[in-house]
C-alpha cells in the first residue's frame, strides 16, 4: 500500500509540473512565431494562439488547478504517509502527541519541496 500511496503523490506532482508546464508555454510564446507555425500545419498552434491572445480564461483555470493539485498533495501526504511516519516515530519512543504532527509536518514539507522544484522549477 505504501507504493500506491508514493504512487498517487508523485503523480499529483507531475500533474502539478504539466500545469506548470502549460502556464508558462502560453505565456512565453510568440504570437509571430505561432503564425508561421500555423501556416505550416502545425497541430495545436491555432489554440495555443487564441489562448495566449486572451490568456485570462486558461491561466486563472490553471492557477485553480495547481492550487487544487497542491492542496491534495498536501492533505494526502499528511493523512497517508504523514501517519505512516508518526507511527514509525512514536515506535522509536518519541511520544505520541508528538510524533503525530512532527510526523505530518516532516511529509508534507518534504512534498511541499518537491512539488516546488518538481512542480513548478522543473517545467
Amino acid at each position: 500500500m505504501l507504493y500506491v500511496e508514493i504512487a498517487v503523490v508523485a503523480v499529483l506532482i507531475l500533474v502539478n509540473g504539466l500545469l506548470s508546464m502549460s502556464e508558462l508555454a502560453i505565456v512565453s510564446s510568440r504570437p509571430a512565431r505561432l503564425k508561421a507555425m500555423i501556416d505550416r500545419n502545425v497541430n495545436g498552434a491555432g489554440r495555443a494562439l487564441a489562448l495566449g491572445s486572451n490568456p485570462g480564461k486558461f491561466l486563472s483555470s490553471v492557477q485553480i488547478g495547481i492550487t487544487l493539485v497542491g492542496v491534495l498533495s498536501g492533505a494526502f501526504s499528511g493523512a497517508t504517509l504523514g501517519e505512516r511516519l508518526a507511527r514509525y516515530l512514536a515506535s522509536t519512543g518519541i511520544r505520541e502527541n508528538i510524533a503525530d504532527p512532527v510526523g505530518v509536518g516532516i511529509v508534507v514539507a518534504l512534498i511541499t519541496y518537491a512539488s516546488l522544484i518538481v512542480g513548478e522549477l522543473v517545467p
